[in-house]
């Protein structure tokens, strides 16, 4: 056995070194013939498939870039004057209360009737430009309580209105858009008869 292996050592000491390359290359092919042959091709392929998922995630990053730039821009565009208009709500409470506290007797002076007629025109005026703005009353009056439009100052004990009813409006919200600019302030029923689900029978 000995003397076999040294002969066949002693063979391949006299062969070429380019027959002896071709013999590794050989072995190599045989012992890997259950994996995916290695080609020039082949790696290419690989290299063009790493590339496309490389661009296929650039062109998404790119996308949601430019969808969030889009939205921020359009955000500043609508609620750009937020600040702003929740500062001039302060002015239509004003104007309100003085609507509210003004006669309406018809044998006032003529100079105040005038003035009253001014304050009524300037609320008509604010809130008019309020609307322009995209900036919108909430006056929930006889509504069902909504915990995102709606701060509840109170509660009252009543059997005349449905239980979770707005019963009264102590101060007005405003939206601007769809955004909440100022909860109403409200009171709400309680103990009162729920109010009929929308849809489905209560008489079964």
């Amino acid at each position: 056995m000995t003397k076999h292996k040294n002969e066949n050592q002693t063979e391949n000491n006299d062969k070429p070194e380019e027959e002896l390359v071709d013999k590794i290359v050989e072995e190599n092919v045989v012992e890997n013939s259950s994996d995916e042959e290695v080609t020039p091709l082949t790696i290419a392929e690989k290299e063009i498939n790493d590339l496309r998922d490389k661009l296929l995630r650039a062109v998404a990053e790119t996308e949601n870039v430019r969808r969030r730039s889009e939205k921020e821009k359009a955000d500043a565009a609508n609620y750009a004057v937020t600040s702003f208009a929740r500062d001039m709500l302060s002015i239509g409470d004003n104007l309100h209360r003085a609507l509210e506290a003004l006669p309406e007797d018809e044998n006032l002076p003529e100079n105040v009737k005038n003035l009253i007629e001014g304050v009524k025109m300037t609320d008509r005026e604010l809130h008019n430009i309020f609307e322009r703005h995209g900036i919108n009353k909430i006056n929930p009056h006889g509504e069902p309580f909504d915990h995102h439009h709606h701060q509840a100052m109170f509660e009252t004990e009543t059997n005349d209105h449905p239980h979770g009813t707005v019963m009264q409006v102590m101060q007005v919200g405003y939206k601007i858009k769809d955004r909440l600019l100022r909860p109403a302030m409200v009171g709400v029923a309680k103990g009162g008869p729920e109010k009929p689900t929308e849809g489905i029978d209560t008489k079964a």
